[in-house]
């Protein structure tokens, strides 16, 4: 299903693909002149954000990667959405996962009606980036709690909560690094030559917003492998602790085996006819194992 919303003084239309929702997907991209190529950009999940302009035909292509609203597998992902520029037309192919960026296009088209095509493209690249932002601070939100649960008590719960933090926040910086180098490569496109005074602006605006993306997600990938890397060395810390006292336990129970086992040789032997033998040899297991364990414990500090 495709939804056409006309804009900049009737000049421009923009035309939204649901892929979704849609009988025939290939009688829509005959429609609108879509390449295969780009219909697989559309399709793929795990398609690079970039950029193409065929000059020949007068058609720009962004992948942009947009924040999936889903928890997949405790993490938030991202996910690619396509716009095409062609023919004074804005066509964006979009599904259930990202069909919330539509809204937000809308709402602002609604507030700024004569906007040219591409301060439209702009304005909705920019509106995408600051969309990251509350996902990135419900995950600080999170490291934050699970930080303070794993100081009272380092369990195996918490520590896979954390890991699924890392796991989203790799996600979101992967992403908005692609989406800033995509705005950085533009920049340097013979395209951005032809920009008037305000679409620059709206283009500098987007790419400032990506750059403070990438910093906050590296940021906050940088406290979180700091906070992995602590606790790694608490819980190896903890293993070395414990595998001392069990080394020290297992030299110290060696004593009375050892006592026990030469009394009990079938020989001649000291203390054999005295009926308080057993008695010495519990003494000197006693001893021994004492005088070991006064050892042990100089040398384990």
């Amino acid at each position: 299903m495709s939804i056409q919303t006309v804009f900049g003084n009737e000049l421009y239309n923009w035309i939204n693909i649901n892929t979704d929702k849609a009988n025939n997907l290939e009688d829509i991209y005959a429609t609108y002149d879509i390449d295969e190529e780009v219909i697989a950009y559309s399709l793929d999940r795990n398609e690079r954000a970039h950029f193409e302009y065929d000059q020949k035909t007068d058609t720009f292509v962004v992948v942009f990667n947009v924040p999936d609203q889903r928890k997949i597998d405790n993490h938030y992902e991202t996910i690619p959405m396509v716009y095409i520029i062609k023919d004074k037309q804005l066509l964006t192919i979009t599904n259930k996962n990202n069909q919330y960026i539509v809204k937000k296009m809308n709402k602002y088209l609604k507030e700024n009606e004569d906007v040219t095509i591409l301060q439209f493209l702009f304005s909705s690249l920019y509106l995408v980036m600051d969309l990251f932002f509350p996902y990135v601070e419900e995950m600080d939100i999170d490291r934050k709690t699970i930080n303070d649960k794993l100081k009272i008590k380092t369990t195996k719960k918490n520590l896979l909560s954390l890991s699924d933090l890392e796991t989203g926040i790799v996600y979101f910086l992967s992403a908005s690094k692609q989406n800033a180098a995509l705005l950085e490569q533009m920049k340097t496109h013979v395209i951005f030559r032809t920009l008037n005074e305000v679409e620059k602006e709206q283009f500098e605006d987007a790419l400032i917003e990506a750059r403070q993306l990438v910093e906050m997600t590296e940021l906050s990938s940088q406290i979180l492998q700091q906070l992995s890397g602590t606790y790694n060395n608490i819980l190896n810390n903890n293993l070395n602790d414990t595998m001392k006292i069990l080394t020290a336990l297992s030299i110290l129970l060696t004593v009375p085996t050892i006592i026990t086992g030469f009394f009990g040789m079938n020989m001649p032997l000291p203390l054999e006819h005295n009926a308080f033998g057993w008695i010495v040899a519990i003494f000197i297991s006693i001893l021994l194992w004492f005088g070991l364990s006064f050892i042990l414990r100089k040398l384990m500090r």
